[in-house]
């Protein structure tokens, strides 16, 4: 068996893709008896009124293991909004927590013993667009979760790498303010 796992954190940037099809993921991985598996049962039985707390499902009632909490970072008040986060990206998210476990990222053996919280970005603009490309999206927001997780798994970026590169990385919001154009 493999050692325990109370707490490892995650996040990846996946972009590139059509409009609205950017994905963000920020995963908390750890023990489904520990302070994850709490903070998960906790969000389960807390809904908020904009932010609804969903499992990743491949269909309506097959959920993923690790069991996988999706939260959404925007409100939520679009049926449009709604419809996409718990369809197209709740299914890309389960795919790319199958795809963690398949890549050895998560161990297969820790699978019921896992939980996995997830907070989910999901454009606003996808409200407004005529047209989404569901198929880049998918695609997208399931490379960002498997990465996420990935991340998390390894401990990267290494507090080595980030004391390293500080100095060599400025935040892309931060310089858009220094040149104005936020």
């Amino acid at each position: 068996m493999s050692e325990r796992i109370i707490l490892r954190a995650g996040e990846a940037l996946v972009a590139g893709g059509p409009p609205n099809t950017a994905a963000e993921p920020e995963v908390i991985i750890g023990e489904l008896d520990g302070p994850v598996g709490t903070a998960l049962a906790t969000l389960t039985g807390d809904q908020v009124v904009g932010h609804s707390r969903v499992f990743a499902l491949l269909n309506t009632d097959i959920m993923v293991r690790p069991v996988t909490l999706c939260v959404s970072k925007v409100s939520v008040t679009e049926s449009k909004y709604t419809s996409i986060l718990m369809g197209t990206v709740q299914f890309a998210i389960a795919n790319g927590v199958l795809d963690a476990v398949r890549a050895g990222y998560i161990p297969k053996e820790k699978a019921n013993d896992l939980g996995i919280i997830c907070s989910v970005w999901l454009s606003p603009g996808v409200i407004e667009a005529e047209r989404v490309d569901h198929k880049a999206l998918f695609d997208i927001q399931r490379r960002g979760m498997t990465e996420a997780i990935r991340k998390a798994m390894t401990n990267e970026p290494s507090i080595d790498w980030l004391l390293e590169n500080q100095d060599k990385i400025t935040h892309k919001y931060y310089q858009m303010g220094l040149d104005d154009k936020i």
